[in-house]
């Protein structure tokens, strides 16, 4: 259950402190999906940066240059690696011969340990599932669409991935959870976090509320790539499902793997709707994933 949120200034139209805003919006709608940690990447002055802290969004300062053309961000709710620790929290630092590149990740990763012995990855202090996708991306020392689609297909579990590169590429990696995008085409700005409901939120309370916004589709099993002209390239990569026969999808699969800790909170919020752990119980033995509920819970009136 974290956030992912971001921004592409294609034009650079926007000024830091315009930006600032945004991303200090988009963080604090975004904390509704994850409180232990939250960070961002961004190119400045020729160098990826990457700032993050354990705590909520809300109490850490947004300072984006004005030469930051994308800024890809994260907020947190642990299902694996302390997030006191900051090594374990997102974005994740990764390299590649040519560029450095930064990747967020909404979901969980199932077979990070047995990927880790299998491909031979190398000893890390970061205990985060996730960080396994950067591993399997440096191993092929390269960071392309090919790359993406190998890393998605081997990796099992729920996932959205987000990378941005040293050259302000910004790529969408989208599994089975969820993830919305916006085009601003009048300024030439791409916005996007993990729910539409986050990110309308976030809109709503910005300059941008008066700006005519079109909906980018991305369907389960795409690779986005956006370049720094604000070009969009989508590549694809295949699903997991087939791992599994007897279930009729990957959303059945993840919502029969265990997730304590985020079930236990899904639940608690469910019961400031209304709706009680048996339905939510029943929700999931009817093929719904964690992900969907929630989603639904926050459209009000949908379960």
């Amino acid at each position: 259950m974290c956030c992912l949120f971001g921004l592409m200034d294609c034009r650079h139209a926007l000024t830091g402190r315009q930006k600032s805003r945004l991303i200090s919006c988009l963080a604090t709608e975004s904390e509704a999906r994850g409180t232990d940690a939250a960070g961002i990447a961004y190119n400045s002055s020729g160098r990826l940066r990457i700032y993050k802290r354990p705590g909520p969004a809300h109490l850490l300062r947004f300072r984006i240059p004005e030469d930051a053309q994308v800024v890809m961000g994260h907020t947190r709710l642990t299902t694996q690696g302390n997030a006191a620790h900051n090594r374990n929290n997102h974005p994740f630092a990764g390299q590649v011969p040519g560029s450095r590149f930064a990747l967020a990740h909404n979901g969980v990763l199932y077979n990070d340990l047995s990927l880790r012995r299998s491909h031979s990855l190398p000893h890390t202090r970061i205990e985060t599932d996730s960080y396994v996708a950067v591993q399997l991306i440096e191993q092929q020392k390269a960071l392309t669409p090919a790359s993406l689609r190998q890393m998605a297909e081997t990796v099992e579990g729920s996932f959205v991935f987000t990378v941005v590169d040293e050259q302000d590429n910004l790529y969408v990696v989208k599994g089975d959870n969820p993830f919305c995008l916006l085009h601003f085409p009048r300024i030439g700005l791409y916005l996007y976090a993990s729910t539409e409901t986050i990110l309308r939120q976030a809109v709503a309370r910005t300059w941008l509320r008066w700006e005519q916004a079109e909906k980018i589709l991305i369907d389960s099993g795409d690779i986005l790539g956006i370049n720094r002209r604000g070009e969009i390239q989508i590549d694809h990569f295949e699903m997991g499902w087939t791992l599994y026969p007897h279930y009729r999808s990957w959303r059945q699969v993840s919502a029969c793997l265990p997730e304590p800790r985020y079930l236990e909170q899904l639940k608690s919020v469910a019961a400031s709707f209304g709706y009680t752990a048996e339905q939510i119980d029943q929700l999931l033995l009817e093929g719904w994933s964690t992900d969907e509920i929630e989603d639904a819970l926050y459209c009000y009136d949908y379960l």
